[in-house]
């Protein structure tokens, strides 16, 4: 079986900067959001810098509002909304050198603005502005038939 492309729009990128860098700060602060009814996508934490780090998650759009309210007077965020999610999904993956060169390749053809990357064994996620999204998902098709 080859490799399955499936997208999602109308994301919204939220970046929380010098967070502590804390795992127990990371859980209530992903409760609280739950407890919101707001579903939380793609996660990547940064580096820690001494005591802080950054902390950058998407949410759907229809949610933005909540978490604005949320964060009021609490933290600033770094908001990015209109996205859309390119995911590619090949079990070949976990094995098989030079799959994610071509996904990035087939991006950097397409001249991507990519807002965040997250990855398993066997899946890459792209963040994608909607500007890039039909140019990015054509040139990512088009390598994932090669793959």
């Amino acid at each position: 079986m080859g490799a399955t492309v499936t997208t999602s729009s109308d994301i919204t990128l939220i970046t929380l900067q010098n967070c502590p860098n804390s795992i127990s700060y990371l859980h209530g602060l992903l409760e609280q959001i739950s407890a919101l009814g707001i579903n939380i996508d793609m996660i990547s934490l940064a580096p820690a810098y001494g005591s802080t780090t950054s902390i950058s998650f998407t949410i759907s759009d229809n949610d933005l509002g909540k978490f604005l309210e949320f964060t009021k007077g609490k933290m600033k965020a770094v908001v990015s909304s209109g996205n859309s999610k390119i995911s590619i999904y090949d079990e070949r993956m976990r094995n098989t050198p030079g799959m994610a060169a071509k996904v990035f390749g087939a991006a950097a053809k397409a001249n991507t603005d990519i807002r965040i990357i997250t990855t398993s064994e066997v899946e890459i996620a792209l963040l994608v502005t909607s500007a890039d999204f039909n140019e990015t998902l054509a040139a990512i098709e088009e390598a994932a038939r090669e793959f």
